[in-house]
This record gives C-alpha cells, sequence and structure tokens, in this order.
C-alpha cells in the first residue's frame, strides 16, 4: 500500500547508545550498592530507548501508528516528556507521557492490536510536542517473547 505524498512516516529507531549509557547507570548504582534518586526511573532487562527524528515540525496532524510484531508478545511504547540527556541528567519517572500506547499479537493472530483510544490519545500528543522538538525518545518495554527484533514502528502524520 503505497503512502499518500502528504503522509509522513517517521521510523522509530533503536537508540542503542542511550540504552547502553542507562543499563551502565543501573550497574553503577548495583556496584556501589547505592539506590537511585527519588522518582528516578532505571532501564529494566525488557526496555530500551527508541528515538523519532521529526524531519518536519510544522503543520503535521497525527493520522496513525503502523506496528508490525514479527511474532507473539506485547510492546508498550511511554513517550519521554523532556528532551533528555542521560549523561546529563537521570531519565525521572514523572518525564514518562501518559497514556502509554501498549500493541499486541495473540498466538496465531495476524494482526496487531491495541486500545484504539489511548493510541489516538498519545499520537495527538506526539503531535504537539513534535512542534518544539527535533528529536523525541521512548521507552519501549516488550513482553511474552517479544524483542526489538521483532518490531518494526512508526507514526504517520499528514504534512
Amino acid at each position: 500500500m503505497a503512502a499518500d505524498a502528504s503522509e509522513l512516516e517517521l521510523p522509530f529507531v533503536l537508540d542503542e547508545q542511550l540504552t547502553k549509557c542507562m543499563r551502565l547507570r543501573v550497574q553503577s548504582l548495583q556496584q556501589r550498592n547505592e539506590r537511585p534518586q527519588d522518582g528516578e526511573k532505571l532501564l529494566r532487562l525488557h526496555e530500551y530507548v527508541y528515538r523519532v527524528d521529526f524531519v518536519r515540525q510544522r503543520n503535521l496532524r497525527f493520522l496513525r501508528w503502523r506496528v508490525r510484531l514479527g511474532k507473539p508478545g506485547k510492546v508498550t511504547v511511554a513517550g519521554i516528556s523532556q528532551h533528555w540527556t542521560p549523561d546529563l541528567t537521570n531519565l525521572m519517572t514523572r518525564q514518562l507521557l501518559e497514556p502509554a500506547g501498549i500493541f499486541w499479537k495473540k498466538p496465531g493472530g495476524k494482526e496487531v492490536e491495541y486500545n484504539e483510544a489511548d493510541a489516538q490519545e498519545f499520537g495527538e500528543r506526539l503531535n504537539e510536542l513534535a512542534k518544539i522538538r527535533k528529536v523525541m525518545y521512548f521507552l519501549l518495554a516488550f513482553a511474552d517473547g517479544l524483542e526489538p527484533a521483532h518490531l518494526k514502528c512508526s507514526i504517520v502524520f499528514k504534512g
């Protein structure tokens, strides 16, 4: 299916460097037997940092999510509301956007399922952030056997 010329599809890209940096923060705390800051969000093993680069920021309108899962499982996509840089600041739980987008594929299922209302609201919030950000970061949590290699995810705007 060819995309309309006025559609802008922006892919989610695994940011291996930021994911590694966040995992090092967890290791560092464990090695020094320290606790995280109050409200700090530590990356768990099934969580990864992704980014979306907004190649255009003006006159965008959220259309839809395009999520493909290569096998059954679930992925939760949470946006990070602030321009976050782990080398300077720690990720705080309050920086995670609500609602999260939750996408899943059942064993034997062909289609990816999701809560349409939450996904729509989340997409519209991203639309607002796209006006002021060139890059946005996301925390993706994989469950039920799903891994980053099984995911192709993008967000489609009308431009």
